[in-house]
């Protein structure tokens, strides 16, 4: 009688351990994976082998044509344009974090776009994307949008997250409540005191 008491103490223990268990998809243990076809000495993640990073381009991040419609000549009188993993490789992998990423479709204009990857390299990438011209930002990794046409730039950004959030480097940076101590942007940046004060004195405007 006392071991089937045993037994069933036991088993619900395992039960309230299983019911405050939690998991969660691990955040990526590099900036890109690029998906390629099958190389010899490659790394397999998310279904598909990974580019080797130091050969990444811009191009590897972006799609050409979401302007062009497709062919409807058919029964059902439609056509999917996809833009995937397929026609974008740079996407491998990047929806597997808590950090969203994002990925832009140029509805008018013409913007550069352009991301860098983290310590040590700090490697820029830059692209210019046109009307219907895609573009996908890495998880977690600085990167910018800059209207170089001469007309208004009207662009669609989709996230992999409900609520994504925004932080602007600069605002953050200059204009923190409190403000940060001038004397650790100072050194941290490689900037005079009074330039880091200037800084800190202006009004950063919040675009959301």
């Amino acid at each position: 009688m006392k071991k089937g008491v045993s037994v069933l103490v036991t088993v619900a223990l395992m039960a309230l351990a299983s019911s405050l268990a939690s998991a969660s998809d691990p955040s990526p243990l590099q900036d890109t994976c690029v998906a390629i076809a099958e190389p010899e000495n490659a790394v397999f993640m998310n279904g598909k082998f990974c580019k080797n990073p130091n050969l990444t381009v811009a191009e590897d991040f972006f799609y050409s044509g979401m302007d062009k419609p497709g062919n409807t000549s058919n029964p059902v009188g439609s056509a999917v344009t996809p833009v995937n993993v397929a026609q974008i490789a740079g996407l491998n992998t990047l929806g597997t974090s808590a950090v969203p990423t994002e990925i832009l479709t140029v509805l008018e204009g013409t913007l550069l776009f352009g991301f860098v990857t983290s310590n040590p390299e700090n490697c820029l990438f830059t692209k210019v994307l046109n009307k219907g011209d895609v573009f996908v930002f890495p998880i977690g990794l600085i990167h910018f949008q800059f209207n170089i046409g001469h007309i208004n730039a009207v662009a669609i950004a989709g996230l992999s997250s409900q609520n994504p959030g925004v932080i602007i480097i600069a605002n953050a940076v200059f204009g923190s409540d409190p403000a940060i101590d001038p004397d650790v942007l100072s050194r941290a940046l490689q900037l005079d005191k009074n330039v880091v004060k200037n800084l800190q004195s202006r009004f950063w405007w919040d675009n959301n």
